[in-house]
């Protein structure tokens, strides 16, 4: 007697901020992926909207009206990228959830290679940028942020990897038990452990809408990644102080050496001057990085809500987790 296998749920999570150039063609090959692999599994559609200011929100209510895959979420405000995905997670359902932005530059069709390395046993699947579309300057600032982010951090963080990718669910459960304020979702999925795969493919270019990232969100973006995976900048700053230390002790000594053997030498008010400065620039910079990890201690313990739901579609108010 053949019994039926239930097939698995995978969820698209989609962060989506002004993306109405967009959505309609997303939608068209979500929907083709899923009569594709209809076979093989079940899809949704999860959106979370953070506070558009075009008509991106009434498009997904029509679509939303229409195909019961189709789920959104909307923020009360712009709670960040990051934190956005994070939510959208919150909020799915599936046995797996694959992570694509709206602007497909990366291929909603990977999600067939994915889900066969899914099946096979990895519980993280991450798409590795062979090469993406634009200028010279912003890839090699990539380039060196990826490096430095991998170096520097306690565990290891895979290099041109951003936020596309498939996790079980036992990923996203892990996720959740982490407490953060500021979330680098890849350095955190990266810490977890688990197995997990990396897929190389070619990134497209945007077809509609601008890059919602600049040279300055990457390097907040970085910022947050070092901050929150690796101790070596405060390791650094009492490695710095200790090095500053030695060395004013070696001067004074050689001063005072210098000074029993050529008393007529004048004293140097311009290199006091210097070493005060220098001082206080110091301990300016090394109180910065202190400050920094005291910063996200108190917002943890502040324990604000990652993000505040406005409205929702094809979502019941007692399935919403924030």
């Amino acid at each position: 007697m053949l019994m039926n296998i239930k097939r698995p749920l995978i969820s698209i999570s989609i962060p989506v901020l002004n993306e109405e150039g967009n959505i309609e063609n997303l939608y068209k090959r979500l929907d083709a992926l899923g009569h594709k692999m209809h076979d093989r599994c079940d899809l949704e559609f999860v959106f979370s909207d953070n506070h558009s200011t075009d008509s991106t929100w009434l498009m997904l209510s029509q679509l939303a009206a229409k195909d019961p895959r189709v789920k959104a979420i909307r923020f009360s405000k712009n709670f960040g990228f990051q934190r956005s995905i994070l939510a959208n997670y919150l909020h799915t359902t599936g046995d797996a959830v694959m992570q694509i932005d709206a602007d497909l530059q990366d291929p909603p069709e990977l999600l067939e290679t994915f889900f066969e390395q899914w099946q096979n046993g990895a519980q993280v699947v991450y798409g590795i940028r062979k090469k993406r579309p634009e200028n010279v300057f912003l890839h090699a600032f990539r380039k060196l942020g990826y490096w430095a982010i991998d170096k520097i951090s306690e565990h290891p963080i895979p290099r041109d990897v951003g936020d596309f990718r498939l996790i079980d669910r036992k990923v996203v459960q892990s996720l959740v038990q982490i407490k953060t304020a500021n979330p680098y979702l890849r350095g955190m999925i990266a810490g977890l452990g688990f197995n997990q795969i990396g897929v190389p493919y070619d990134r497209d270019a945007r077809v509609a809408g601008e890059s919602k990232f600049n040279v300055s969100r990457l390097l907040r973006l970085g910022l947050t990644a070092v901050f929150n995976h690796s101790t070596v900048p405060l390791r650094a700053a009492s490695f710095l102080g200790s090095v500053i230390l030695a060395a004013s002790i070696v001067g004074a000594l050689y001063y005072v050496a210098l000074k029993l053997l050529y008393p007529e030498i004048p004293q140097g008010l311009a290199s006091i001057h210097i070493l005060v400065l220098f001082g206080i620039g110091l301990n300016s910079f090394l109180l910065g990085i202190i400050g920094e990890y005291l910063l996200r201690i108190y917002l943890v313990l502040r324990a604000e809500p990652v993000a505040i739901i406005a409205q929702s579609l094809n979502i019941k108010s007692s399935e919403l987790k924030l």
